[in-house]
């Protein structure tokens, strides 16, 4: 096992039902992902809704969750910006508050103003020098192609470049490359996506996933198991959790968990900011029809 390696699920931002940034309940959502068996953090992720939240507000949540937190997990940052100036003024603010790693994806706005591989090289290298641990998100949502032989540059020449998180189609195929042939220049391989595509991708050589924070205590045992050895109960871990990822993944997004938490107690709203639409109530119940009989910590941790 690798210093990076186990469940490292995204924190949602909670919001009260006047859609203001309901601190309290930040921490709450932190306080009960480290009981689910979290080893470490992400804040201001896409499913942390990073898209609808202000700079003021961006640094406020990220002052509070570091602090919150006080070293008990590590915690990813999430500092993605097409202009490096604000990227690597980010990456800053996130070490100076005492954030352990930061996560990027490449510099993308809209359809179409895409870095090339030049420029993301170019990115990532500024913000390297802030002198923090980087993990690279590979994500369809930028819609900037990182083909391997990038990705292995950026290993190899920017020495804070440590960590990936593949969650692009197919996965476990670029994992699988990365990992022969990038070697120790990638400590920390993840996949991502809710785990959708987990046990694939632990197959090639994840060392870690970084999902939702739905069902961490449920998705762990897959991990443990599989960096174990013990595959065939990896196996039989995943299909128990299987339902409820595909639901997630292709139904909910990241109003799936905030659905549960709310339903557990752990916060007051599951208010997302317009333009969002609210869960179809349909689609929320059967999500719940999911995931009561696994019993997830999510459910009861409040109560």
């Amino acid at each position: 096992m690798t210093q990076y390696s186990g469940i490292w699920p995204v924190a949602p931002t909670p919001f009260h039902d006047d859609g203001t940034v309901d601190l309290e309940g930040m921490k709450r959502v932190l306080d009960c992902l480290i009981d689910q068996g979290a080893d470490g953090i992400c804040i201001l992720a896409n499913f942390s809704e990073q898209f609808l939240i202000s700079d003021a507000e961006r640094e406020t949540l990220a002052r509070t969750s570091i602090e919150h937190v006080a070293g008990r997990l590590p915690i990813i940052v999430t500092i993605s910006h097409f202009a490096t100036k604000i990227a690597v003024e980010r990456a800053q603010f996130s070490k100076d508050l005492g954030a352990d790693i930061v996560m990027m994806m490449p510099p993308y706005h809209g359809a179409l103003l895409k870095g090339n591989a030049q420029q993301t090289f170019e990115q990532f290298k500024a913000v390297g020098e802030v002198g923090i641990p980087i993990m690279v998100q590979d994500a369809p949502l930028s819609g900037v192609e990182l083909p391997v032989p990038l990705l292995l540059r950026m290993a190899h020449e920017i020495e804070m470049v440590k960590l990936f998180k593949i969650e692009c189609p197919r996965a476990a195929n670029k994992l699988r490359i990365l990992i022969n042939e990038g070697g120790a220049a990638i400590e920390a391989p993840f996949d991502g996506e809710e785990a959708i595509t987990l046990l694939a991708d632990l197959d090639a050589g994840a060392t870690g996933s970084m999902t939702s924070g739905l069902i961490v205590d449920q998705i762990k045992p897959v991990i443990t198991h599989h960096l174990a050895g013990r595959r065939n109960e990896a196996i039989e871990a995943y299909s128990r959790v299987a339902m409820v990822i595909n639901h997630e993944n292709r139904q909910c997004g990241w109003q799936s968990c905030k659905a549960a938490m709310v339903e557990g107690g752990v916060i007051k709203s599951e208010y997302c900011r317009h333009p969002i639409e609210p869960l179809h109530p349909s689609i929320r119940s059967q999500l719940l029809d999911l995931l009561k009989p696994l019993d997830p910590l999510v459910l009861n941790w409040g109560h």
